[in-house]
């Protein structure tokens, strides 16, 4: 059996979810490009290529990551190479930045994306952030005198024309409250196929994510290991006793303990490694499971947020403080 058949016979079982638009459905596991601090494109291009390797089929990028082009050349590269036989067999996720947040810019920027990417369409659109800021001034942070209001009904109105003209199969948003999603849904003819927001053992959001089933809004978490960045992270998730001792008993890491969780809630997971060995571990989590007492424990670690969104508040608003910003979650 070579490598290649290995991968393969190790992967036939990634597990997908079903898209609400009735597209590619979404492997359950998705590959993370956004590097904090920055690292070069042949690095992101590098790990890219490996993840297909070993079995990863769904990569979640966003204009702000600049790690769409690096991804567009690693598909292309992995299909002339025989990795994959096209692009179809991807799901690819992109995001619209703060700066694009406004009905006219949408289109404009999903064109772009499209174009670093060197793709025809992508499978999931999302809006990154429930705020805009000054159109045409792309930084991060975002200088406290930019922000905006984001008018939500026609923003949304803009991604909708995108799914309409078959440039995203899907669109949704990404770390939205519970009440932004309401006021979304309020005026959508198409609702959010997702709402992409931070979930791990350490901030389980369990009343967000009831909200979106009862709304048939798909939940993908991200920071599911605490992501450790100049910007934000945490290290309670890898350091957490609980899950330790679930990770000894069972023989595997703690981030394998932390991904099958995320998976038993179903939920779909962004998780970013360019470390080849984890990458594989990563993946790792399909042919085993947690114990109705391992998930009880999980569900009693104490709870709070790691990506607070403080620089997504501004003392001119319209979010002053992380509160407004998250609608009293925290």
């Amino acid at each position: 059996m070579n490598q290649l058949d290995q991968h393969h016979h190790h992967f036939t079982t990634m597990p997908e979810i079903p898209m609400p638009s009735g597209s590619r459905r979404m492997p359950v596991l998705g590959f993370g490009t956004a590097a904090d601090p920055p690292v070069e494109p042949e690095i992101i291009k590098t790990a890219v290529l490996q993840a297909i390797e070993l079995g990863y089929r769904h990569f979640d990028t966003a204009a702000l990551y600049n790690s769409e082009q690096p991804l567009g050349e690693a598909i292309i590269e992995a299909v002339n190479r025989g990795l994959i036989q096209s692009r179809e067999q991807l799901f690819v996720t992109s995001k619209l930045w703060c700066s694009d947040a406004h009905p006219q810019h949408v289109l404009p920027a999903l064109t772009k994306t499209l174009q670093n990417l060197k793709m025809d369409y992508i499978d999931l659109y999302l809006i990154h952030w429930p705020v805009s800021s000054k159109p045409g001034i792309h930084q991060y942070p975002i200088k406290k005198e930019d922000f905006l209001p984001m008018d939500f009904k026609s923003v949304w109105a803009a991604m909708e024309e995108c799914q309409k003209l078959g440039l995203t199969k899907s669109i949704g948003v990404s770390n939205f409250s519970c009440k932004k999603l309401a006021n979304v849904l309020a005026t959508a003819d198409i609702p959010p196929a997702v709402n992409q927001v931070e979930v791990s053992p350490c901030w389980q959001q369990k009343k967000l994510r009831e909200f979106c089933k009862r709304n048939g809004v798909l939940v993908v978490g991200y920071s599911h290991l605490g992501s450790i960045g100049t910007f934000y992270g945490t290290n309670r998730v890898m350091e957490s006793q609980v899950l330790k001792d679930i990770a000894k008993t069972k023989s595997k890491t703690v981030a394998q303990v932390a991904l099958r969780w995320g998976y038993d809630q179903g939920i779909g997971v962004v998780v970013k490694s360019y470390n080849k060995e984890r990458m594989k571990q990563n993946l790792e989590i399909f042919d085993w499971s947690l114990s109705d007492e391992e998930c009880r424990k999980i569900s009693e670690i104490p709870q709070s947020r790691a990506c607070l969104g403080k620089d997504y508040t501004s003392p001119h608003g319209p979010y002053k403080t992380i509160e407004e910003l998250w609608d009293e979650q925290l």
